[in-house]
């Protein structure tokens, strides 16, 4: 019997970026299927959850984000270009975003092909794990091609039906299992949320009987 982990994440979300060598190693190590369903960032699709004119939620997840991932031995810095255009001094988000629709979409896509997670490790290390410029040249196109799939090809899929419709969809389903913030991984109904909570979500597979022999 195999287990399904669905994986709410974000291309905007640096504890999105830290949980996907855990996502990696627990399929490894357990009999589990994770169900990647990306979503838009909480920045896009509920600014007020989070940014309300108070800079100290943005400034604390900076500063937790860069810890936690010293803490796993991750590389970390802050994205240039950012995948979500905004004012980080009045949170304004702008209304031309020409890069996370297009990477949430890709996301869709490669799910739909069974790469999600690959194509979410390779891309978000691309993004928060490496030098300033990720949507310069062949760097995406090379990324992608390290989750075993084409850029070029992707894009032309999404060009083809509105992934957002998916993407929706993934939010509802997050929103159902209880929570908003990514990354949430929920087993059997039970949501698991953040990077530091791979360790809980471990515990409960191994409860449940579902570690490889």
């Amino acid at each position: 019997m195999t287990a399904k982990v669905d994986v709410f994440w974000s291309f905007r979300s640096p504890y999105s970026y830290l949980v996907t060598p855990d996502l990696l190693r627990l399929r490894d190590d357990f009999d589990v299927d994770i169900n990647y369903r990306p979503v838009l960032p909480i920045a896009v699709r509920s600014k007020d959850a989070l940014f309300s004119g108070d800079r100290k939620p943005a400034q604390y997840i900076i500063m937790d984000s860069f810890r936690r991932a010293a803490f796993l031995d991750m590389k970390i810095a802050f994205p240039v270009p950012d995948p979500v255009v905004q004012n980080l001094e009045t949170f304004e988000v702008s209304d031309e975003q020409p890069h996370i629709f297009r990477l949430t979409g890709l996301g869709v896509e490669a799910a739909r092909r069974g790469k999600g997670i690959e194509l979410a490790y390779h891309v978000s290390h691309l993004i928060w794990g490496s030098e300033p410029g990720w949507d310069q040249g062949d760097r995406l196109a090379e990324a992608v091609a390290k989750a075993g799939l084409d850029l070029a090809e992707l894009d032309a899929s999404i060009a083809t039906y509105d992934t957002m419709n998916e993407v929706e969809a993934n939010q509802a389903a997050l929103d159902a299992a209880g929570h908003w913030g990514v990354p949430t991984m929920v087993l059997d109904g039970e949501p698991f949320f953040g990077q530091d909570r791979i360790d809980t979500l471990r515990w409960r597979l191994e409860q449940k009987g579902f570690r490889r022999s």
